[in-house]
């Protein structure tokens, strides 16, 4: 069945494309998948760099930086995005459009405004914090329920949604290409005593000072000890606040691309995700498993939930770098207890594969799609339209 009808399917992702995310890495992999499943996919999204896009992208303009979830968010708003969302929808002729994160200011929420027809929504975010920007007046709930069918990709994410907006969501997760990770390559340079750390960095949410806090005491039991890590952000400035006494054991390696990815995550003794909140699901757990590595995690609801309440990898109690600090040690001395949250993590990382979520999402587009009926522009959205004018003289 999921080869049976061929669609036309518009995605729409509110952050820039061009910009490293998981709702951005999320939305590409899905689109790949589909159109290789034989499908017409176009996804609209905000860019820096129009002319370095993938073919199947379309861009709405160049996005503006908003602080969300804490972190910054790259999004595109108002009423000259609002007339592109609209053209886009008119010349794609959809079956179906799935709008992530449509509850934000953002591309997904003016599609939402803008169109008719069979429209599934996927909501990521994780937090109890962001009330203010969730809701964005009374406007918000009717829009959101124009959505013929909710994705959630985590528990966490369904609790956010149903907290805030008092609706309820299909719990579906992030997908990975899972054989990239499991065909990884194992590098002399990354392997050893190694601890790999991945993501913006300079973000407190992610955690890398909780890692570096715990350094000097993994040192002092584990005398090799190295941590590596991979990501954007500017290690100079940041390698001034690390201590001089673990500075020789910190290597930052840059952004990497895929290839390097999957190697990176197969060498490392231990992959550890410190973050400190603001997760909604942990991708880069699911591609670690998918590598072979064993994971640390703070136990935070997305990543303990991830992991099984621990069955699949290692939980540490969040921003407690002597908990962390014992958890590495422990891991490192045990080679047995590592293997075996390695290979239970490996198998477990295929239900994430996204053989396995692709078709769990097509089946929710023909749920959206029974009774018939296409994509069309909302018949009267005179309403949104004088709302994002005021907004643009604001």
């Amino acid at each position: 069945m999921f080869k049976a009808k061929k669609l036309r399917i518009g995605i729409v992702c509110p952050y820039g494309w061009d910009t490293p995310g998981g709702v951005q890495a999320h939305v590409g992999d899905l689109a790949d998948y589909l159109i290789s499943q034989g499908h017409s996919v176009s996804v609209l999204a905000p860019a820096i760099d129009e002319n370095s896009l993938p073919p199947y992208v379309v861009s709405a303009g160049k996005p503006i930086a908003i602080p969300y979830n804490g972190a910054v968010a790259r999004v595109l708003f108002g009423p000259i995005a609002f007339s592109r969302v609209r053209q886009w929808i008119v010349q794609g002729n959809f079956d179906l459009l799935h709008l992530h994160e449509p509850a934000i200011p953002s591309l997904s929420l003016l599609a939402c405004w803008a169109a008719d027809g069979p429209m599934v929504g996927t909501f990521h975010a994780s937090s109890k914090r962001q009330r203010a920007i969730f809701a964005v007046g009374p406007i918000l709930e009717p829009v959101i329920e124009k959505l013929a069918v909710r994705i959630a990709v985590s528990e966490a994410a369904r609790e956010t949604l149903t907290a805030h907006l008092e609706t309820d969501a299909i719990v579906i997760p992030n997908g990975i290409v899972g054989e990239k990770f499991r065909a990884g390559v194992a590098r002399p340079e990354w392997s050893g005593n190694t601890i790999g750390f991945m993501g913006r960095f300079e973000e407190p949410r992610k955690g890398l000072g909780v890692l570096l806090e715990a350094l000097p005491m993994v040192a002092r039991m584990v005398p090799d000890i190295r941590a590596l890590v991979a990501g954007p952000g500017d290690s100079d400035e940041f390698m001034k606040k690390v201590h001089p006494q673990i500075r020789n054991r910190v290597t930052f390696l840059g952004r990497l691309n895929e290839e390097q990815k999957a190697d990176f995550l197969k060498s490392v003794s231990l992959y550890v995700a410190p973050n400190t909140g603001g997760e909604s699901f942990g991708i880069i757990l699911a591609e670690a498993m998918a590598a072979g590595a064993p994971v640390v995690a703070s136990d935070i609801p997305a990543f303990a939930s991830l992991l099984g309440q621990g069955k699949y990898g290692a939980l540490f109690k969040s921003e407690d770098a002597t908990n962390l600090a014992r958890t590495i040690a422990e891991l490192l001395k045990d080679k047995g207890w590592r293997d075996e949250i390695a290979a239970l993590g490996q198998e477990h990382s295929r239900v994430f594969d996204w053989g396995t979520v692709a078709k769990q999402i097509f089946s929710v587009y023909e749920m959206a799609m029974v009774g018939g009926g296409g994509v069309r522009l909302a018949s009267d959205t005179r309403s949104w339209t004088r709302l994002l004018n005021r907004e643009g003289e604001n």
